[in-house]
């Protein structure tokens, strides 16, 4: 056998068996969306979990052959998980319009001024909803504008007060 064979063999199939490429009974499992995870790990779970039944059921002196079903569901076990994660992962947290203007104002608060960009990575919000959150509420006089050297940024308009009495 030559080095380049071993090192193919190697690296992707070891006795018989694709290692480290995400297969599961010959599924690529990191294409896979969450719900077909699921289906996929139910499609073996329930039967094995049905024929152990029947077999404790109907020949009750043989129940130890179930415990090796474990080494057959153990897998799907983990792809099950993993899909009810994505599952759950995958849902966007929807935050009311009062939650945003908070966790806006509280951007603020804390960095005492912040652009659109910074508001943004401290909130649930985009930069282009930040963005127009911000103008809105300077072009209502609740923001003060600053302009340094190009970039706009919002303050609170008691924002410098309180830093120089020593409030923050």
């Amino acid at each position: 056998m030559c080095g380049r064979s071993l090192v193919r063999h190697r690296a992707g199939f070891v006795g018989g068996l694709r290692h480290g490429r995400g297969d599961f009974f010959g599924l690529d499992v990191r294409k896979m969306s969450p719900g077909a995870r699921v289906a996929a790990a139910l499609s073996v779970l329930a039967p094995v979990g049905l024929s152990g039944v029947f077999l404790v059921v109907f020949v009750p002196g043989l129940w130890w052959i179930f415990t090796t079903y474990f080494w057959i569901a153990f897998p799907a076990v983990g792809l099950l998980t993993s899909g009810i994660a994505g599952l759950a992962g995958g849902r966007p947290v929807r935050v009311s319009e009062e939650e945003k203007e908070r966790e806006l104002l509280g951007v603020l608060d804390r960095s005492g001024e912040a652009t659109a960009a910074a508001v943004a990575v401290g909130t649930s919000m985009t930069v282009d909803e930040a963005d127009r959150r911000l103008r809105a509420l300077a072009e209502g006089g609740h923001l003060e504008v600053r302009v340094r050297g190009g970039a706009i940024s919002y303050a609170l308009w008691d924002s410098e007060e309180r830093r120089i009495e020593g409030v923050r």
